[in-house]
């Protein structure tokens, strides 16, 4: 059993206080991780200045490079974790034995971050809109233009509370490091292997260590890591979300409520579209939030549901290491019982009908995990309560709803595939600030470009774009 330490700027700190991750099917012991207190994050914090001072003896341009060595040691390279070693198969069957995820998935979140990693130079470009990368090392300098302008960095570190559900979320913070900013992570209780793997990798590569700090802990650590960053982002569910609406300094991310909308222009052609919707719903487990949990369309919302549940609803739950295994396990004891009495309350409201209930039973029980096979589930009306939800494994309604009330019923929705041709609506569409990420066309809700921001901009978040004026003969 691997012992994992607690990161204090790079150097180990093994505490008194541990707790074990365990395997999701066997109960076995994997690791025993060392837990951090606040007291100890928010005296650490006092030293954040340092990791952008430490980074900044090196050029973004330098970072960038050096990352995309750590991209090829994070997937390929044997590196260190806590007390032992891991290989890349290590990581595979480390984290689908604590997160529940297939083998298969793990391997392609590995991918993804990978892609992050060795395009960083790409995606930063894309991210800054082409800005020269030395005015954010700076602080100011010249665009393109030939216009001084000044981006202020709002904190010499990113902290992040992150989840145990989907290895897709570190993404988002794989940029900090080469923008000169430090990173303090705590990582999610049943997935610390990311960001300790990262960690080695990075180190591999030759950024030094002392930029990092990892706090596993409960949420006492949590909360002293979004206390003591001036920039800090958390994942959770709709009450985390609310909870910092409105606060600068932490960006959550919560459910995203993503959704398909096919328009009056397109509907009845609605089967060509069922393949990319199936895909939008099932990938991944349904576990990110750019999975769609609402399909949206004002007339052959009935065998639309039942072609997604003819589709989705015969699929298995599989052993984590089967190749074909789609579904990943809900590893917290009662989670799987509890999710699904809640869909079961909801499916009772009249204008509500479970479509795939001729397909078996949903809840599969283990005797320490559970699966919930694909559920959908047909609204006749935006107003049933199942039709504003959203569940971690593939779930989605097919809401009935005429297309003039579509974006006022909608709701929040961070991903929003509009299918149509409509110049009217596609107007609309643009003009909704309740929709973050839109597609035009059918493109499923899980299709990343990676040139474009994820949720949020990472820039607009840590940088300051301020009014900036300075003699010509200074600005060059």
């Amino acid at each position: 059993m691997l012992n994992i330490p607690v990161i204090r700027w790079g150097e180990e700190y093994e505490s008194l206080e541990t707790q074990e991750v365990l395997h999701h099917a066997t109960g076995e012991a994997i690791a025993n991780v060392s837990q951090a207190n606040g007291g100890i994050i928010q005296r650490d914090l006092r030293k954040a200045h340092k990791a952008r001072e430490i980074l900044k003896q090196f050029s973004i341009e330098q970072l960038i490079e050096m990352v995309g060595k750590a991209g090829e040691y994070f997937v390929n390279g044997t590196l260190k974790m806590g007390d032992g070693e891991q290989s890349p198969q290590d990581f595979i069957v480390q984290q689908s034995a604590s997160t529940g995820l297939p083998e298969h998935m793990v391997e392609l979140g590995m991918s993804k971050n990978a892609f992050v990693l060795n395009n960083m130079d790409r995606i930063l470009d894309s991210l800054t809109r082409g800005l020269p990368l030395d005015i954010l090392s700076s602080g100011w300098g010249k665009e393109a233009r030939g216009i001084p302008v000044s981006y202020q960095v709002q904190s010499p570190v990113l902290g992040a509370v992150l989840p145990s559900n989907s290895p897709g979320v570190h993404t988002l913070w794989l940029p900090v490091v080469p923008l000169q900013i430090g990173l303090v992570l705590k990582p999610g209780p049943q997935e610390p292997w990311t960001p300790y793997r990262m960690f080695a990798a990075y180190e591999a590569a030759g950024i030094p260590r002392e930029v990092w700090s990892l706090y596993p802990g409960g949420i006492e650590a949590g909360a002293a890591v979004l206390g003591a960053c001036d920039r800090a982002m958390i994942f959770g569910g709709t009450a985390t979300v609310n909870n910092y609406k409105g606060n600068p300094k932490v960006q959550a991310h919560g459910p995203g409520f993503s959704k398909i909308l096919i328009a009056d222009d397109c509907v009845d052609n609605w089967e060509e579209y069922i393949d990319l919707i199936a895909e939008s719903i099932y990938i991944n487990s349904g576990r990110g939030c750019i999975n769609c949990s609402g399909v949206w369309a004002s007339r052959h919302t009935e065998e639309i549901a039942q072609a997604l549940a003819e589709r989705l609803g015969p699929i298995e739950a599989l052993p984590p290491t089967d190749p074909d295994a789609g579904l990943a396990a809900f590893t917290v004891e009662g989670m799987t019982a509890a999710i699904w009495d809640m869909i079961e309350a909801d499916l009772s409201e009249d204008g509500v009908t479970h479509s795939t209930a001729s397909f078996g039973e949903r809840m599969v029980e283990k005797d320490l995990c559970g699966y919930i096979r694909p559920t959908i589930v047909h609204c006749k009306s935006p107003e049933n309560s199942i039709a504003k939800k959203e569940y971690m494994f593939p779930f989605s309604t097919v809401v009935e709803c005429p297309e003039d009330k579509m974006l006022s019923s909608i709701d929040e929705t961070l991903v929003c595939t509009a299918i149509t041709e409509n110049e009217t609506l596609i107007n609309q569409l643009m003009d909704a600030t309740h929709i973050d990420r839109l597609n035009i066309g059918p493109i499923p809700t899980t299709k990343l470009n990676w040139l474009q921001p994820h949720e949020g901009n990472i820039i607009d978040f840590l940088f300051r774009n301020r009014a900036f004026q300075v003699p010509d003969e200074l600005l060059g």
